[in-house]
C-alpha cells in the first residue's frame, strides 16, 4: 500500500474510533441519551443546546435539572466535562450555546447571553423537576446563568460560577441573598482575576472585597467552608483549584466542585464520589478524531495528486538561494506574528472597525487584519530576498511563471480536500453528536450564518499562508518529509509557545500576566496547535507540488473554518 493510501485509511480509522468512543463516554455507555435540541428564545431567535437525559427519567420519573453554559468564544461542547459528570449522576443537563455562539443565532450577548431562555426551556421539559434546578456557568456563561437567576428568581435552587463573578458583563451584583446557594470556583491562576474580582491574581480571590460582601465575612474566606444557610438560600462556598481560566474545563477539581455542590443543594440524582470522573476520556477520544481528520486530509490530498485530474499541479520543488541567513529568516517568521498579535487584534475590537454582515465576528476581524499585516511583512521580506538573488520561482510562488489555470486548479483541489474533511465531521456529528476537538482547539460544523463571512475571511488567510509558505521554502528544500515537518512546526509555533511561557510562568509563580491581555492570551493557546497543523500541511504539500498554493489554500480553508465556526458572531444576522 502506498503511503498516501495508508495515511488516508489510518485517518479515517482514527476518526471512526475516536468518534465512536467519544460517543460511548458522552452517553456513559448508552445510559444517557444526548439530543441536539433547538428552541426559540423570547425574541424568536433560535437557540441550540445538547440535552443529556439519564436512563429511567421521564414524565413519571422526573429528575433534577442543570443548565450549563460555556464562556465567550466557546460552544456547548466545551461544557461536556460538567455535563457528562452531572448526567451520570442522574441530572438532566442542558448544555446551551450562548447567543451568537455555535448554533444559537446571533448577536452574541443578546437576551442575557441566552441564559433566561435556556432556563425557561429546561424548566418546561416534562422530564425535569422544575423545583429542583441548578445553574452552572463558566466565564461569560456565569453572566448567562446570573441573568437567568435574575429573570426567574424562584426558578432555581443553587448555582455554580466557574471562573467568573457577579457584576461583570452586565450581570447583576452578588449580595448576601443573591444568587441563591452559590459556589464560586475560581482558579489560583485565573487570568481574569482583576476584571472579575478586582484582585491581581486568582489566589487572592478569598480576600476580594466583592467576595467578602457576598459571603458576609470580615476576614478572608476559607476555601471549602460553607457560609450562610442552604435552607434559606444564602449558602456560599469558595473553591480555588490550581488551574487557569480555560483550565477549569480540564480540571477534575473544578468539575468535582460543581458535582459536590449540586449533590448538597439539589435533591434526587444518583450520588457518586466527586473524584470518580470519566469525562477526560471523551476529551482524549475527540482528540484522536481530530488527529484522524488531519491525517486523512493529508492522505486524501496526496492521493489526489496521483489522479490524472490533479497530477499536473505538481512540479519539482524549486531550489532557494540562501543569500540571507536562514537563522534570520526563521526568526522573522517566528517572531513577527507574535509581535503584531496584540496591536492588530486590539485594533479590530475598537469602534474603528464595526462588525458588519460580511465581517460579523470581532475576533475573526482581528485574525484577518493580523493576517494582512503579516502578509505585508512577508512581501517586504520577499523583496529583500529578491535583492539577494531569490526569485518568485525560487521561493515556490511562481515555480513555472504565472499560471492562472494552475492557481485555480490548486484552489479547486484544496476545496475538495477540506470539503472531504468537513463531510467526515458532518458524519461524526450526525452519528455521535461530537466534533473534532481537544480543549479549546476545535473544528465544528458551520451554522448557516457562518458561510458568507467564512468566504470573506478566507481570502486574506490564503494570501498570508502563501507568503508564509514562500518564507519556509528554504527549510523544506532538500529535507526529508519528517525533517521538513519538524522544521516548519518549530518555526511557526516557537514564537507563540515562548510568548505563552513568558505569560504563564510568572502567573503560576503568583505574578499577574506580564503583558496583560487575558482574553487574547487565552485565545493564543489555540494558535500553537493550529499553526502546528498549518506547518505540517505546508511541509507536506509544498514538497509534493513544488509550489505554495495547494498548501496555502488548504490552510486558509482549514484555519478559517476553525476560527469562524468556533467564535462569537456579533452582528445580528
Amino acid at each position: 500500500m502506498n503511503v498516501h493510501h495508508a495515511l488516508l485509511g489510518m485517518g479515517l480509522m482514527l476518526i471512526l474510533l475516536g468518534g465512536f468512543t467519544a460517543h460511548e463516554i458522552q452517553t456513559v455507555g448508552g445510559s444517557v441519551r444526548v439530543d441536539d435540541v433547538r428552541f426559540a428564545g423570547t425574541d424568536g431567535k433560535t437557540l441550540s443546546a445538547l440535552l443529556y437525559t439519564p436512563d429511567g427519567v421521564d414524565a413519571e420519573h422526573k429528575a433534577p435539572g442543570v443548565l450549563a453554559v460555556h464562556g465567550y468564544v466557546n460552544s456547548r461542547e466545551t461544557q461536556s466535562g460538567f455535563a457528562i459528570e452531572l448526567a451520570r449522576r442522574g441530572y438532566v443537563v442542558l448544555a446551551l450555546d450562548q447567543s451568537g455562539h455555535g448554533f444559537s443565532r446571533p448577536p452574541a450577548f443578546a437576551n442575557g447571553f441566552g441564559g433566561p431562555d435556556g432556563l425557561a426551556y429546561l424548566r418546561g421539559l416534562p422530564t425535569v423537576d422544575a423545583d429542583n434546578i441548578g445553574l452552572e456557568g463558566h466565564s461569560t456563561g456565569g453572566s448567562a446563568v446570573l441573568a437567568a437567576a435574575a429573570a426567574y428568581p424562584d426558578g432555581y435552587r443553587s448555582m455554580v460560577l466557574e471562573g467568573c463573578a457577579p457584576g461583570v458583563f452586565g450581570a447583576p451584583m452578588g449580595t448576601l441573598e443573591f444568587p441563591r446557594n452559590v459556589a464560586i470556583v475560581f482558579g489560583e491562576f485565573d487570568e481574569f482575576s482583576e476584571p472579575m474580582w478586582g484582585v491581581p491574581i486568582g489566589a487572592d480571590v478569598a480576600r476580594a472585597p466583592k467576595l467578602l460582601e457576598m459571603f458576609g465575612s470580615l476576614t478572608p474566606v476559607v476555601p471549602g467552608k460553607v457560609y450562610g444557610n442552604r435552607e434559606y438560600g444564602t449558602a456560599r462556598v469558595l473553591y480555588t483549584p490550581p488551574v487557569t481560566h480555560p483550565g477549569d474545563h480540564l480540571s477534575t477539581a473544578a468539575i468535582g466542585a460543581a458535582v459536590d455542590w449540586f449533590a448538597t443543594t439539589l435533591t434526587g440524582g444518583a450520588p457518586q464520589p466527586a473524584h470518580h470522573q470519566i469525562w477526560y476520556w471523551k476529551e482524549l477520544t475527540t482528540l484522536v478524531a481530530l488527529v484522524g481528520m488531519v491525517t486523512a486530509l493529508i492522505g486524501l490530498g496526496l492521493t489526489m495528486l496521483h489522479w490524472r485530474a490533479f497530477r499536473w499541479l505538481t512540479v519539482p520543488l524549486p531550489l532557494t538561494p540562501r543569500p540571507v541567513r536562514p537563522g534570520w529568516s526563521a526568526a522573522a517568521t517566528t517572531l513577527l506574528p507574535v509581535l503584531t498579535y496584540f496591536p492588530f487584534f486590539d485594533l479590530a475590537q475598537t469602534p474603528a472597525w464595526p462588525v458588519s454582515p460580511h465581517t460579523p465576528q470581532q475576533l475573526s476581524n482581528g485574525l484577518i487584519l493580523w493576517a494582512f499585516v503579516n502578509a505585508s511583512f512577508g512581501v517586504l521580506a520577499m523583496v529583500i530576498l529578491g535583492r539577494g538573488g531569490a526569485t518568485l520561482a525560487s521561493v515556490a510562488l511562481w515555480p513555472v511563471g504565472f499560471d492562472l489555470q494552475r492557481l485555480l486548479g490548486a484552489a479547486l483541489a484544496a476545496c475538495v480536500i477540506v470539503g472531504g474533511a468537513y463531510l467526515t465531521l458532518l458524519g461524526v456529528d450526525a452519528a455521535f453528536h461530537v466534533d473534532y476537538r481537544f480543549w479549546v482547539v476545535a473544528f465544528k460544523p458551520f451554522a448557516p450564518w457562518h458561510v458568507v463571512p467564512y468566504f470573506v475571511y478566507v481570502v486574506p488567510m490564503a494570501v498570508m499562508f502563501a507568503i508564509v509558505g514562500a518564507s519556509l521554502n528554504q527549510f523544506i528544500v532538500g529535507a526529508s518529509a519528517a525533517r521538513a515537518c519538524l522544521r516548519c512546526v518549530l518555526i511557526l509555533t516557537n514564537g507563540f509557545a515562548a510568548f505563552l511561557a513568558l505569560q504563564y510562568v510568572p502567573l503560576t509563580a503568583g505574578i499577574p500576566l506580564p503583558f496583560g491581555h487575558p482574553l487574547l492570551t487565552v485565545v493564543s493557546i489555540q494558535f500553537v496547535a493550529l499553526l502546528a497543523i498549518a506547518a505540517i500541511v505546508i511541509a507536506v504539500f509544498q514538497r509534493a507540488t513544488g509550489s505554495v498554493y495547494l498548501a496555502a489554500f488548504v490552510n486558509a480553508l482549514l484555519i478559517t473554518w476553525s476560527a469562524v465556526a468556533g467564535t462569537a458572531t456579533h452582528y445580528p444576522l
